[in-house]
Formats: C-alpha cells, structure tokens, sequence
C-alpha cells in the first residue's frame, strides 16, 4: 500500500564540536524545520556514511522534507565534510546541504554585502582593485571575508595582530586552497596599524569579541580609507568610533563610513534565515556555502 502520509521535516545537524550550536538549532526551528538532529564530535570520515543513512531512509519526495547543515568552527575542515557529504549523494538520493561553522559563511557574507553596497551608494564603485585590510584575519570570519573580498577582485592583506608568522601562514593556505592571492603585512604596532591604514580603502575588523585592533585617531589620519566594518559588538569594539547600530553613516571627524556589529548582525540573520528556508522550499537540492552565503546577502542588501 502506498504511503501517502507526509514527511515530518528533518535537519541533520553535523558538526565536529562537542555541542551543536543553540544560535543554529533555533534559527533552524525559525525557518521551519520540525526536527533537528544534532550528531557531535563527528570526524571528516564519517559524514559520507551518515549521510547515506538520512538518505537511502526515503523516497526522492521525501528527501525534500530533510536537509544536512554542517557547523564546526574551522572553515577548512567544514568546506571538507560538505564536500564529503555531496560524494554520499547521487540521483535520485540527493537533499540540500548548508555549511556555516560557528556561522562564520553567513557573518562574513553580511560584512561583505554591506560593504559593497555603501561603497556602490556613496561611491559608485565596488570591491574590485581596492586595497581591503583584515584585522582578526586568522580566525574562521576573517578568513571568510578575506577569501570573499578576494574572489571579487580586491586587493586584500590579512593584518598580524600578535604574529606576522600566522597570518602568513593563513594567507598561503587560503590561496593554495581557494585560489585566490592574498597577502599579508605586520599589524602588531599602533605605527604598523597607521601604516597599514594610510594605505587601504576599506579595512574590515573580525578580531576575538572584546578585543580593539584600530583606534579613531588611526581611522582620521588615514586619507585613503572609504569604509570601515566591524563584527565586535561586545565593548571596547574592534574598531574605535564604529558604533554597533552604523549603517553608512560617518565615524566622528572623518568622511570614513562606519558599519557597525548590530547592521551586520540583522543582515547576517536574514541571511541564514532565508538560506535555510529555502532548502525546505526547493525543488532541487541546493549546496550551500560561503559564496553562496553572499549571494543571498546581495540580494537581501538590495532589497531593505
């Protein structure tokens, strides 16, 4: 006898933390998935498998009504058990999948669709031959919104805040496996951050919560810069004068445009939001990552 009865929707909640992410099973819940399973600790050679068993379990209609999202924290590591989980898969077997650790994807895609759209409103240009400064690069938001403002033709250089040997060594890592070129330069002094600034047109703050990487006297003094970000919301902010409600409006005593931690954060909700609902109302398995991530910010951008 034919079961017509409908499937319950499922999110297959992968990560290799120990615990699934709150902010991520309730943003989950919110787009308005029924179940979410979180399965922890898991390493890079059990996905393909796991992934098989939440497929080979139903049929192709009911294989729309269940996704994968794979969390984590280290971007590297995430972007493989994407790539493992889309390996388990082959038609008719294929569900939607969105990687987004520690929801570094959907942050750095909302830092870089806002700034893209400042400097498009107020400067009729865009990312591409501009010099973009990084601070906090060597972690998971850095990293993304380096590899972002690259693959749109900036030129992009990830500043050493306690060693120049680290960011190097993520600068080549990040072009070895993305295939861009980003460099990298000494950030670890006031003089160094000066120096780095009198040369960037945008400068984008990702540094650990708490944590001030430039100062307002640093921002002033720079004759270069069109606009700075900054994801820290916890006090002192990354960067000096850049108030967390800032949505292009100017830093105090310059012509620099600030955006703040709170316009990126509304942004980077929608975003995940939308991302995660839309696996529930396609028709066709989508793969969901950090470019993808941008995309969707884009088009959220241009239509507030």
């Amino acid at each position: 006898m034919k079961n017509d009865m409908k499937k319950v929707t499922i999110l297959h909640l992968i990560t290799a933390a120990k615990n699934a992410s709150p902010f991520d099973v309730n943003m989950a819940f919110d787009a308005g998935f029924e179940n979410i399973v979180p399965y922890t600790n898991i390493t890079l050679n059990e996905v393909t498998g796991l992934t098989q068993d939440a497929i080979f379990s139903r049929s192709a209609s009911g294989q729309k009504s269940e996704a994968i999202f794979i969390g984590g924290r280290d971007i590297d590591l995430t972007m493989d058990m994407l790539e493992a989980a889309k390996k388990g898969t082959f038609p008719p077997f294929e569900i939607s999948m969105f990687a987004d650790p520690s929801g570094a994807f959907t942050t750095g895609a909302a830092m870089v669709a806002k700034v893209e759209y400042h400097l498009k409103r107020h400067f009729n240009t865009n990312l591409k031959d501009k010099r973009v400064a990084v601070f906090g690069a060597t972690g998971p938001v850095g990293g993304c919104i380096a590899v972002m403002a690259a693959k749109q033709g900036a030129h992009v250089e990830l500043v050493a805040h306690s060693s120049l040997e680290d960011a190097r060594n993520k600068a080549l890592a990040y072009n070895n496996r993305y295939d861009v070129s980003i460099g990298y330069v000494d950030g670890i002094s006031d003089y160094a951050k000066k120096s780095v600034l009198d040369n960037a047109d945008v400068a984008l703050c990702a540094a650990a919560a708490g944590i001030r990487v430039i100062s307002a006297k640093q921002i002033a003094s720079s004759k270069t810069l069109k606009v700075v970000a900054d994801v820290n919301a916890v006090a002192p902010t990354g960067a000096e004068g850049v108030e967390v409600k800032m949505d292009g409006l100017e830093i105090a005593d310059t012509k620099v445009l600030g955006i703040g931690a709170l316009a990126i954060g509304d942004l980077k909700y929608k975003t995940q939001h939308n991302m995660l609902k839309e696996m529930l109302e396609t028709e066709k398995p989508l793969y969901l990552e950090f470019m993808a991530a941008l995309e969707f910010a884009r088009r959220l951008t241009q239509a507030s």
